[in-house]
């Protein structure tokens, strides 16, 4: 299990900057994932239509810009009794890092 020292919370920011939703994880992308996984899904990752996720790291001035997508697929065979029968997938591309002036 991980240690709670090395999970960062990232801060999904809108347009307009407000932030709306906090995602933790150990690596920016990992954070990134989960935001994409609550994006509307495509019926397949070749139909997805990526979209713009802009994450800042709490406590710094970086914003961790990545583009994500979500489709969905058919759970695996072997899944637990209490899993759906369709999953949510997310995958995402990472496009830079930008620092504010402000927070």
């Amino acid at each position: 299990m991980a240690r709670d020292q090395e999970k960062r919370n990232f801060a999904l920011r809108d347009d307009d900057g407000t932030e709306s939703s906090v995602f933790s994880g150990s690596t920016p992308r990992q954070a990134a994932l989960k935001a994409a996984r609550r994006l509307d899904p495509a019926p397949s990752e070749d139909a997805a239509n990526p979209e713009q996720l802009r994450l800042r790291e709490k406590g710094t001035k970086k914003v961790h810009i990545y583009e994500g997508w979500a489709w969905e697929e058919s759970a695996p065979e072997d899944k637990p009794d209490w899993m759906p029968g369709d999953i949510t997938k997310g995958n995402v591309s990472k496009e830079g890092v930008e620092h504010l002036d402000e927070i």
